[in-house]
């Protein structure tokens, strides 16, 4: 197998050789503008992992990796509109710096863009990658969805998170893995588990998402420190605050999570002092590291040789040691 950063190279010159900015250049710019910012591309990452892993070239799985990683930007432009958020990756959202129409556009033919890619493979291949695909996709729009809803529900339970970043976020990683086995036409049974794998890797890097988005350097993060707070997010740090601090401090933080100052500067850093004080932020970390332990516990029972296997737990480590 080869380093996840050859990987990461591979998708990134596939990427390139297919999708370029023609007419109408303001539907194609954008599409550009976002792809070539990078990101970590962990998703594309673990489509060809996942193939090599099982003995295939993981060439074969380029136009599945690229339909993750096209599909996973065009979530993000749409997220960027929804939480009218300014900065991505360090750089401005693309409904900022074009417009919300374009931004809107563009997210949609980013999306028909990563279907065109299954029809690069035949018969049963074709069938089952499609398939996931589309389940996929229906379950992060479900996610996104569960998501609004908690901005305005005051009943969420950290069970009805975790089901929220299950369907947001780490069925994607998932099927990234999953899609890899298809390719490489390996068994239903090794499909599975590496999609479990998958699945509870991507809960803990969503969780860990949120805990850097809350704590995390916003010169490395790439993203407005404190979005979440800012935003008022019902997230595992807040639910978790809500459940271990006093009355008091819970009040306080649900009364900081009614307002909106002109300057959100002292509202983040108090909602953070709660976050530290209740222990929360502290069993956030904790549960980070169980969902990755529990991924690494799936990861075992597949019977590869470890060296074989060797990548991704290294990838599952990289994933929770993250800082951004």
């Amino acid at each position: 197998m080869l380093d996840i950063s050859q990987y990461r190279e591979a998708v990134t010159d596939y990427l390139h050789q297919k999708i370029q900015v023609k007419e109408p250049v303001n539907l194609y710019e954008p599409m550009v503008y976002i792809l070539e910012q990078g990101g970590k591309r962990l998703r594309p990452v673990l489509v060809l992992m996942a193939t090599d892993l099982f003995d295939c070239d993981y060439r074969k799985a380029l136009d599945a990796a690229l339909a993750i990683e096209i599909f996973h930007n065009f979530s993000l432009v749409h997220d960027d509109i929804m939480d009218d958020a300014p900065i991505r990756r360090g750089k401005d959202t693309v409904h900022e710096k074009w417009d919300i129409n374009t931004g809107i556009l563009s997210g949609d033919a980013m999306l028909i863009n990563a279907y065109q890619l299954f029809e690069n493979y035949e018969g049963e291949t074709f069938k089952e990658l499609s398939k996931l695909f589309t389940k996929t996709a229906i379950q992060v729009c479900e996610g996104q969805q569960y998501d609004i809803d908690f901005e305005t529900r005051e009943d969420v339970s950290i069970e009805d998170y975790l089901l929220m970043i299950e369907y947001k976020t780490a069925v994607l990683v998932g099927a990234s893995l999953q899609m890899g086995a298809i390719v490489a036409d390996t068994s239903k049974e090794c499909r599975e588990a590496i999609y479990q794998y998958g699945r509870l890797l991507g809960i803990a890097f969503q969780l860990q998402d949120d805990y850097l988005d809350a704590f995390g350097d916003p010169e490395t993060f790439g993203k407005q420190p404190g979005g979440d707070i800012i935003e008022n997010k019902k997230t595992f740090l807040y639910l978790k605050t809500l459940e271990l601090a006093g009355r008091s401090e819970a009040l306080q933080l649900e009364h900081l999570y009614t307002i909106s100052p002109a300057d959100n500067s002292g509202k983040i850093e108090a909602v953070k002092a709660l976050f530290e004080s209740s222990g929360a932020a502290e069993l956030t970390r904790k549960e980070i590291e169980n969902y990755t332990d529990k991924a690494f516990k799936i990861l075992d029972r597949i019977e590869l040789p470890e060296e074989k296997k060797k990548p991704l737990r290294q990838f599952g480590e990289m994933l929770m040691n993250r800082q951004v």
